[in-house]
């Protein structure tokens, strides 16, 4: 068996790229009340989404001229219109430095020619099979070291960690290599707040990434990078740049939003005890359980796109050159579609579809796997953690963060077998 490329540590081994992400997330308990107040004054809203919640500067985008976009309907219609509403100019300042060309960054004809490669490689019959054979023996694995305690703080012991090890476990990372990647991964969005650590992650994972897929073309396996490498549609490959930029948002893209996604599902159900209680006796309602997390607390409450030509949303116009900053979390809070939005309840009848996943061309082409993920991890917990119940003696969670929300720590009580 080929030995895997080794992956390059940062220079300054004492950086902590996580503590500078959650700084650049916030710290705000509750964006809510002030996004339904932005909501209120119109669908267009002059202004920085960031700014009214945070102090910590945007040094990418925080000198351009921006507007938000709330509720809805308005938020559907920058989606759906993406010869308006443009990604490239978007995101090339910020995700574009940190991924370098991934199809975030593109717009037609170019992202429709390598998303269509992108979506034979994530079919729900392809993710399905990674269930059993990659997510289950994670899952299992992590469970596995705090059951007999009765205990567990499952943000910490559990969601922090099972994404992540799935994505190893796909590319066939050397477990002693996942904290360094873990590490890396999380630096290179760093080029957005100009720190030098985030252009110096994205060269060391880029250089790591172009020596595995040149092993992978090589010798192919039945790993997701093989898979990636070999998938065809209109007998056209990935190019080697747009996998490996692909590859480095990997992490971010899939890892992190599956991680505070399943954090809200079991912050949700276990606050809710009669909730938790029926998914338990009646596993059919894991996926509306699941529909109903990501439209309650959806992992990113706000997007970019960039105003390509003058244009107006229900009558308020938008100059061309103004950078649109798209607030999924008032859209799935709009009470105009949802009854008492801010209440987490499974049994509500949905007329429209959440945009936790967003809509139009740029649909999370991940989406299938992350609910692959969430119910396994789920069904895992239900099955093998016999009445489980939030720690009386601990504080309750709390989801925080004005763009990426989760709680902080999930201490639960089960009763050992």
């Amino acid at each position: 068996m080929t030995a895997l490329p080794k992956l390059e540590d940062l220079e300054d081994k004492s950086f902590d790229p996580f503590m500078v992400e959650k700084l650049s997330t916030g710290n705000c308990p509750d964006p809510y009340p002030r996004i339904h107040e932005l909501r209120q004054q119109g669908p267009v809203v002059e202004g920085s989404y960031r700014k009214n919640f945070t102090d910590v500067p945007d040094v990418q985008m925080g000198h351009l001229p921006q507007v938000m976009v709330l509720g809805y309907d308005a938020v559907l219609h920058v989606l759906t219109h993406p010869e308006v509403f443009r990604n490239k100019e978007a995101f090339a300042p910020n995700l574009g430095r940190s991924f370098g060309n991934t199809i975030t960054v593109m717009d037609a004809p170019e992202h429709t020619r390598f998303r269509k490669i992108f979506q034979k490689a994530f079919l729900p019959n392809v993710v399905t099979k990674w269930g059993e054979t990659v997510v289950d023996p994670v899952v299992n694995r992590l469970m596995d070291g705090f059951i007999a305690t009765g205990e567990a703080d499952l943000i910490e012991q559990f969601t922090h960690h099972y994404p992540f090890q799935v994505i190893y476990a796909q590319v066939e990372l050397d477990p002693a290599q996942a904290p360094v990647f873990h590490k890396l991964a999380i630096a290179q969005i760093l080029s957005s707040i100009g720190a030098p650590q985030g252009p110096e992650a994205s060269g060391k994972l880029g250089a790591f990434f172009a020596e595995l897929l040149r092993q992978k073309r090589a010798n192919p396996g039945t790993d997701l990078i093989s898979h990636l490498a070999t998938v065809e549609a209109d007998g056209e490959r990935l190019p080697d740049d747009v996998l490996i930029s692909f590859l480095r948002q990997l992490m971010n893209a899939g890892g992190d939003t599956t991680f505070r996604g399943t954090s809200v599902l079991l912050t949700g159900l276990l606050t809710h005890p009669e909730q938790l209680r029926a998914v338990s006796e009646d596993r059919s309602l894991i996926p509306a359980a699941i529909d109903e997390a990501l439209r309650w607390e959806g992992p990113v409450t706000s997007t970019f796109r960039y105003c390509a030509q003058d244009t107006e949303i229900q009558g308020h116009p938008i100059k061309a050159g103004t950078f649109v900053n798209t607030v999924l979390a008032s859209a799935n809070r709009d009470p105009a579609k949802f009854e008492n939005p801010d209440a987490f309840n499974i049994f509500r009848k949905n007329t429209v579809r959440h945009l936790a996943f967003a809509s139009g061309p740029h649909l999370c082409i991940g989406q299938h796997l992350a609910r692959v993920e969430m119910t396994r991890a789920l069904n895992a917990i239900l099955d093998r953690l016999p009445n489980l119940r939030l720690d009386p003696d601990k504080p309750a969670p709390a989801i925080t963060g004005h763009l990426l929300r989760v709680p902080e720590h999930l201490w639960v009580k089960f009763d050992r077998a």
